[in-house]
């Protein structure tokens, strides 16, 4: 299983904070292109990949980073300071 979770206003969009699915996709962009079929939500948060960040087991990563069975992955809004 991959663990998703989701934070800011990505979690608010899709409803949830986390899930668990079935490994399909051996990159980032490959997970984001998988998710937003899974409700109006996903897609409506993960329709500009500009204004998501992720990580993959706790390390900010490209979009083409693999991921794979046991991979925590972690989708977020740009981290800004302050």
């Amino acid at each position: 299983m991959i663990s998703l979770l989701y934070f800011a206003w990505v979690r608010e969009s899709i409803g949830i904070g986390e899930e668990q699915i079935e490994p399909g996709a051996a990159t980032v962009a490959e997970l984001l292109d998988q998710l937003p079929s899974r409700s109006p939500g996903h897609a409506a948060a993960l329709a500009d990949r500009g204004a998501i960040r992720v990580a993959v087991d706790q390390a900010f990563v490209g979009f083409d980073a693999p991921v794979r069975d046991g991979s925590e992955v972690a989708i977020f809004p740009p981290v800004t300071g302050g």
